[in-house]
């Protein structure tokens, strides 16, 4: 069977934002902030294919933090380009993981990412449908592409909302799957994300940014 697309060739996707830089020298204080927040966070029921369902909805939410880290690679701007750099990598690694254990625990499952179909058995494959464009794209989370002016602010208020999500699905993970694997991805998730989030925050405050959405998902730190 063919190796899980969504992990192929994520370089060759990629390498094209990797290279957008912006003005070093401009601030975040006059950049217009971009709504990342569509997210369809549900993977459906419990059952005997929520772990590929998970792992499909995962890989995509992943892969939108890699278009968006990509952006401010080498920005010139403290901090930042750095750990957009971390975020790829790891996230990254953690495709290349997901899509193998895709193809180990689901060999008959389709190449293309699945979603739990409304009323469908969440035990059996006919009980799942093709992600639709629509269904990705929110899962990704990239929202509007940045402009040169709002890279910066674009990245890190956006990652905050996409980390958000990350923690809702890890949760729902500990909460629905009983696969020690997926159960130990999904708490180093709520690790990284956690730390990563404060990381951001951070960044934020410097420029004197600091909002109640910046909070929204601290109750999601702990497992």
């Amino acid at each position: 069977m063919r190796a899980f697309l969504v992990t192929v060739s994520l370089v060759g996707l990629l390498a094209p934002l990797a290279h957008a830089q912006m003005d070093p020298h401009q601030h975040h204080h006059h950049e217009q902030a971009v709504d990342h927040s569509a997210h369809r966070h549900d993977i459906g029921p419990a059952g005997k294919t929520y772990d590929l369902r998970w792992l499909d909805a995962m890989v995509q939410h992943h892969t939108g933090a890699l278009r968006m880290s990509a952006y401010v690679f080498d920005i010139g701007e403290p901090g930042v380009g750095a750990l957009a750099k971390s975020i790829w990598s790891d996230q990254a690694q953690e495709i290349k993981a997901m899509g193998q254990w895709r193809k180990a625990w689901y060999p008959e499952a389709p190449v293309y990412p699945v979603a739990y179909r409304t009323g469908g058995d969440p035990n059996g494959l006919n009980g799942l449908e093709r992600m639709s464009a629509v269904q990705i794209e929110a899962m990704r989370m990239t929202g509007s592409p940045p402009t040169r002016e709002n890279r910066i602010r674009w990245f890190l208020e956006g990652m905050l909302a996409h980390h958000g999500g990350a923690l809702v699905m890890a949760h729902d993970a500990l909460a629905k799957s009983s696969n020690p694997t997926i159960r130990r991805l999904a708490r180093e998730i709520i690790v990284a994300q956690r730390r990563e989030i404060i990381a951001l925050r951070r960044m934020l405050n410097h420029d004197g940014l600091d909002k109640p959405e910046y909070h929204s998902f601290d109750a999601l730190f702990s497992f």
